[in-house]
C-alpha cells in the first residue's frame, strides 16, 4: 500500500459527525496493494493517473496563481499528449471554467494534491490545495478545490472549493491533504485539510462538502505543540479501518520533527501517541506481513537517536497488533537510514536533504513495498544542489540496503544534465500507470530551468527501476505555461 502525509498535534481525540469513522485507504494510497486496484483513477478505466502541481504556475495569464496537470494511464503508462500511444492529459486551474475562484498572484493552486472518490460515485476525485489564496482582507487563509471524475476523467464543471471552517491570516489552508475511507452514512471518502495550526475534517453529504470535526495541533502532544506539514493514512494494526499520522515541526526551541498517530474506529480518530518524525511521510507495507508500516523524512534533522546527522535522514516505524509505535516506550524509531548507513550510496553532507520526500510502493512486484527517497540538496561532484533519488528494498526484515540505487540527471540512462539548484528529487513517486504491478517511479526537479520544473518517468521491471527508456518532460507539452512554474512541486499518487 502507499499513502503520502505528515504532521504532529495536540488533541487527545477527534471524531468524524455521523458516525463517520474513517475506513481503509482509498485506491490512491494503494499503489502497492496485493488487490491489484488502480490508484488515482479518475476516469475508473482500471488505469492509475497522475496528478502533478505547479503552484507558481501562469493560469490565465496570471504569475503565480498555480495549476495542475492530469496524465491518464494506459498500458503503455502516462503519455504528454493525446497523440501519444499513453493517451490523454488536461489542465486545471482557477481561470478553468468551472472551477470555482479566480487565478490571483500567489495563490499557489496545486501547492499540495491528493486523490480520492469523496462523493462515492466509483470514480476518484482530484484533491487540489491553494495555500496562499485570500479571504476578503485576510491573506493566505488558504482554500482545497475538489474537481470530481467521471467517465470522461476529471471535470471542471461541477468542482467545489472549501476555505477553513475558522479563517484566520497567514492560515495556508490546503498546505497539505489527505482523504480516506469513511464508515457510517456518508458516501465517499473523508477529506482531511492541514493549516498551520492544525486540520479541518470534511464528508460529502446531501451533495456538497461539510466541515465535520477539527483536529487543533496547537495544544500539547507530550508537550509538544505542532506546526502541520504533511498527513499520511494506513492500516498499521489491521484492522480494516485507516488510521492517521499528522507530522510537522514541533513549535518547542529544538524545532525537530514530530508525529502523532490517531487510531481510527466505528467511533471516529482517537489519539494514541506521539513519535519522532519529520516533515515528509509515507505508508505501506514494507515487510508484507498485512500491516501497513510508517516511514518518515526529516532532511535537516540535527540528530537521529543520537547520531550526528549533516545529511538528512529516513525514519522507519512497523505496523502490527497494536498499530504503529516505535520498538520501545521512549517511541524509538526501528529501522534509521542515511547515507552514512552500510550499503546506502553516497556520503552524508550538509543540506543534502536526504528524506525531503518519500514514497511507498512495490517496484518489483515481489509484495514487498519498497521506499523512494529523495535528496534535492545533494551535491553532484561540485554542482550545488543538483539532487538525487535513491530506492531502497522491501523485505521481511523491513527495508534493506540490498540492491540499493541511486540515481542523479548525471547517471547513465538518466536524461539531462545536473545543473545548480535543479533540486532533482524535490518530489519522488512510486505509481503504477500501466496496471503490470509493478509501480514507476517519478521523480521531480522543481528547479529545473529556471525553476519551470520538469519530472522524469523511469520504468519498473521485475529487476525493478531502470533508467532504459527513462524519459523527462516540462508543463509545456501538457500545454502549460512553464515559467517560473515549479513543476512537479506536488505529484500525487
Amino acid at each position: 500500500m502507499a499513502r503520502t502525509r505528515s504532521a504532529a498535534v495536540a488533541a487527545a481525540s477527534f471524531l468524524l459527525m455521523a458516525g463517520a469513522g474513517l475506513m481503509h485507504a482509498p485506491s490512491v494510497f494503494a499503489a502497492g496493494s496485493a488487490s491489484g486496484a488502480a490508484a488515482s483513477d479518475f476516469d475508473g478505466d482500471g488505469y492509475s493517473d497522475v496528478l502533478i502541481g505547479a503552484p507558481s504556475g501562469i493560469a490565465g495569464g496570471v504569475k503565480g496563481a498555480g495549476y495542475v496537470t492530469v496524465q491518464y494511464g494506459s498500458a503503455h503508462g502516462i503519455g504528454t499528449a493525446a497523440t501519444t500511444p499513453e493517451g490523454r492529459t488536461a489542465v486545471f486551474s482557477q481561470a478553468t471554467t468551472g472551477v470555482p475562484g479566480n487565478a490571483e498572484p500567489g495563490d499557489a493552486f496545486g501547492a499540495s494534491v491528493v486523490t480520492g472518490d469523496v462523493n462515492g460515485d466509483g470514480y476518484d476525485d482530484a484533491v487540489i490545495g491553494a495555500p496562499g489564496e485570500d479571504t476578503g482582507a485576510l491573506r493566505n487563509v488558504g482554500r482545497v478545490t475538489v474537481l470530481y471524475g467521471s467517465a470522461r476523467g476529471l471535470r471542471a464543471v461541477g468542482s467545489v472549493s472549501v476555505a477553513p471552517a475558522a479563517p484566520y491570516a497567514d492560515a495556508r489552508f490546503g498546505l497539505a491533504v489527505a482523504t480516506a475511507r469513511p464508515a457510517g452514512s456518508a458516501p465517499g471518502e473523508a477529506l482531511v485539510a492541514a493549516d498551520r495550526r492544525g486540520a479541518d475534517v470534511l464528508a460529502y453529504e446531501a451533495g456538497t462538502l461539510r466541515s465535520k470535526s477539527r483536529l487543533d495541533t496547537t495544544g500539547a502532544v507530550q508537550g509538544d505543540a505542532i506546526e502541520p506539514k504533511s498527513l499520511t493514512t494506513g492500516d498499521y494494526d489491521g484492522d480494516g479501518d485507516d488510521d492517521l499520522v499528522v507530522s510537522g515541526r514541533s513549535q518547542e526551541e529544538d524545532g525537530g520533527g514530530r508525529s502523532a498517530v490517531y487510531s481510527s474506529g466505528t467511533g471516529g480518530l482517537t489519539y494514541v501517541r506521539d513519535l519522532g518524525g519529520g516533515p515528509a511521510t509515507a505508508s505501506g507495507d514494507i515487510d508484507n506481513d498485512g500491516y501497513d508500516d510508517l516511514v518518515y523524512g526529516s532532511p535537516d534533522s540535527p540528530y537521529d537517536q543520537g547520531e550526528p546527522l549533516t545529511g538528512g535522514v529516513v525514519g522507519v516505524y512497523f505496523g502490527g497488533e497494536d498499530g504503529v509505535k516505535g520498538v520501545d516506550e521512549l517511541g524509538t524509531v526501528a529501522q534509521a537510514w542515511a547515507q552514512y548507513s552500510p550499503g546506502v550510496p553516497g556520503n552524508a553532507e550538509l543540506g543534502d536533504g536526504f528524506g525531503s520526500a518519500v514514497s511507498v510502493a512495490d517496484v518489483d512486484g515481489d509484495g514487498y513495498d519498497d521506499l523512494a527517497v529523495g535528496a534535492p540538496g545533494e551535491d553532484v561532484g561540485s554542482v550545488k544542489d543538483a539532487g538525487a533519488v535513491w530506492i531502497l528494498r522491501g523485505s521481511a526484515s523491513g527495508v534493506t540496503a540490498g540492491r540499493a540505487m541511486s540515481l542523479t540527471q548525471n547517471s547513465s540512462g538518466v536524461p539531462g544534465t545536473a545543473e545548480r539548484a535543479d533540486r532533482w528529487g524535490g518530489q519522488v513517486r512510486l505509481v503504477d500507470t500501466n496496471h503490470d504491478g509493478r509501480c514507476e517511479l517519478l521523480a521531480s526537479a522543481p528547479g529545473e530551468n529556471g525553476s519551470e520544473g520538469a519530472v522524469w518517468v523511469f520504468r519498473a521491471l521485475a529487476s525493478g527501476i531502470v533508467t532504459t527508456g527513462a524519459r523527462s518532460y516540462g508543463a509545456a507539452v501538457l500545454g502549460a505555461s512553464p515559467t517560473g512554474a515549479r513543476f512537479g512541486a506536488a505529484i500525487s499518487e
